[in-house]
């Protein structure tokens, strides 16, 4: 299992939490990050690398 972080962001895009995620690849943690996303953002990373980025508002993603 891989580790990943999903950032929640607010305001600025500043992260206002994170949850850690065990996911076995980068689409299972697409997956999982997407189901955090409601009225704010969500950026995920493992490690130092950018994953994807998951916009609340125009309910899209952008993958790294």
């Amino acid at each position: 299992m891989t580790v990943y972080h999903a950032h929640i962001v607010g305001l600025h895009s500043r992260s206002i939490k994170v949850v850690r995620m065990d996911c076995v690849d980068d689409d299972s943690a697409i997956k999982s990050a997407s189901h955090l996303v409601d009225t704010h953002g969500v950026e995920l990373w493992q490690m130092d690398r950018p994953v994807a980025r998951f916009d609340a508002a125009s309910k899209q993603t952008c993958k790294k």
